[in-house]
Formats: structure tokens, sequence, C-alpha cells
């Protein structure tokens, strides 16, 4: 398969190097494509892992299904931690052909590649919905391949870490309504593939704040917290006064007209009066999962 530039392999290949057991061209041979791989239309980032501690992710919006395709083929000589945001169906045919082992996460639209030893994540992760998702034209598929609905009792996201070590932390993805779960999976698909366990409590905005309360307990347990909304975007603001952890809000483009495609609810959750709540860009869950890594793996320092 390859194998993945990470700092850890780069420290064991020079112990082997220093202890004779592989020779200086072949070490040389292994470490050609850092810091990337020019394919003409992209420079494939193999150095990322080792500068951020996350490999590179592709942002599929604006690629041609063949684009990803190539980059996923590059990226998996190098290992399995592969993700692809914003990424179509069709994309995911044409990197399936290619890459039999990627999956895809069609409510999240997420194409990815992940370590197969990791704990199950239907043994890690509770969905806990108020609500479940909408199913009027046809309960949605949790991932291409399959047949199982979408239930609110059920996982939405992936079957297992994208990392085989034990998880960086928790985070509970909670999302205002119904029509805020595809960004709110986007957030909690990126989230686990990430390393990190996570809780999901769908549908309790603040039109019925009742049932945030209810959740209250699943939502304290976390050590991170993305809030999901659109509208008005308030609930970032009410959780933020809740809880002791941090709180990444992520506004959507759902609602009326004023709502003017998200920067209404942007702009409420910028000037939230809660403290310890940080704001990404409008339906960006997969920025607001990448932070919450970002935290989880500095409190394991």
């Amino acid at each position: 398969m390859g194998y993945l530039m990470n700092e850890q392999y780069i420290k064991n290949l020079l112990e082997q190097v220093s202890a004779g057991s592989v020779t200086t061209e072949d070490a040389f041979e292994q470490l050609r494509d850092l810091p990337y791989k020019d394919l003409g239309f992209a420079n494939v980032d193999h150095h990322r892992a080792i500068r951020t501690g996350f490999p590179e992710v592709i942002f599929g919006q604006g690629k041609t299904p063949e684009q990803i395709r190539d980059i996923f083929i590059e990226l998996t000589g190098h290992g399995r931690n592969i993700i692809a945001t914003r990424a179509s169906a069709k994309a995911f045919q044409v990197v399936k052909e290619a890459v039999p082992e990627a999956e895809y996460f069609e409510i999240a639209r997420i194409i990815a590649v992940r370590e197969q030893d990791g704990t199950s994540g239907a043994e890690r992760n509770e969905v806990t919905s108020a609500a479940a998702p909408d199913t009027s034209n046809g309960a949605p598929a949790a991932k291409a391949g399959t047949d199982a609905p979408l239930e609110s009792d059920a996982p939405l996201g992936s079957d297992a870490p994208l990392e085989t070590d034990a998880p960086q932390g928790t985070v509970c993805v909670i999302s205002a309504g119904t029509a805020d779960i595809p960004v709110a999976e986007e957030a909690a698909v990126t989230a686990e593939l990430l390393g990190n366990e996570v809780s999901r409590v769908y549908d309790v905005g603040v039109a019925g704040i009742h049932r945030l309360f209810a959740k209250l307990p699943i939502i304290r347990e976390a050590d991170v917290v993305i809030a999901v909304a659109g509208m008005e975007g308030a609930l970032a603001s009410v959780i933020g006064g809740l809880v002791d952890v941090p709180v990444i809000a992520v506004p959507t483009s759902i609602g009326y007209g004023a709502n003017l495609g998200g920067l209404s609810a942007l702009l409420s959750m910028l000037n939230s009066c809660a403290n310890g709540v940080s704001v990404v860009n409008i339906d960006n869950g997969f920025g607001a999962a990448y932070m919450a890594a970002v935290i989880n793996k500095g409190r394991r320092r």
C-alpha cells in the first residue's frame, strides 16, 4: 500500500539508517516525494502531517472527479489518512474504481480511506437526535453502497476512526434544525476521521429549547462542542452559557431572505455575548471539526 509519511515514520527510518538495516539509497527513495509531489494540476503535500499533525485534506468542490481520483491515488501510496470534503457521488464512483477501499458518506459529502484497525464507531458513537432526519423524500443512506436507512438511533458517521491510536478527545456536534444536518455531518464525520470520539445531538434549536436542555448531560461530557445553526444562529450563544468547554459555532446558509445565505447567523455568532465561543465560516463543518481536533490533540500533550 505504501507508507504513512508522518513524524514517527521519519524517526523510525532515521533509526534504521543509523542501525544499518536500511541503506541511505533506500531511505532517499522513500523520502523522494518530500515535501510534495507535483501532479501538474496539484502539488500534493506529503509533508503536512509532519508539520501539523494531520495529513492534507482534499477540498473536492471545484475539482473534477478525475483530479480527485488522481490525488487519492497519490495519497494512498503514503498512508490511509485521506479525506476529501465537498465531494459528489459521481466523484466517489470515479475514486472507487481506482481506490476500492474508499468510502462515501453521502450526507456529509465526504470520501475517505480509513485505517482498518480502528475501534468500531458503532461501539463508540451515540446519536442523540431529538427528531429523526427528514426522510419525506425517502430515507437517506448512511453512505453509498448500503441500503440501511438513516435512523435516529443509529450512527450517522463512520464505522471506525481514521487513526488507530486512542481517541484524541470527545466532540459533541449539535444542530439547531434538521436542515442543518448536512453541515453538522460534515463536522461529525471529519472529527471522527481525525481520531475523535463523536456524539450527535440534532434538531434542538432555540424554537424548542427544552429539547436542548434534555440533552445537556450528553453535551457536557464533551471536550469540545460544535454548534451548527442557520436562521438567526442563536444556538451557539445559548450553548456557550451552559458548558465549560470550547464552543465552535458554525453558521449555515439555511434561512429565509434576511438570513442572507448565512450572513445573519454568522454576524449573530460573531456578536455572541457568551464567553468561549469561536466562529468559523458559513457552512464550514470541516473547519470546525479540524479546530476541535487541534484542541483535543493539544490536551493530550
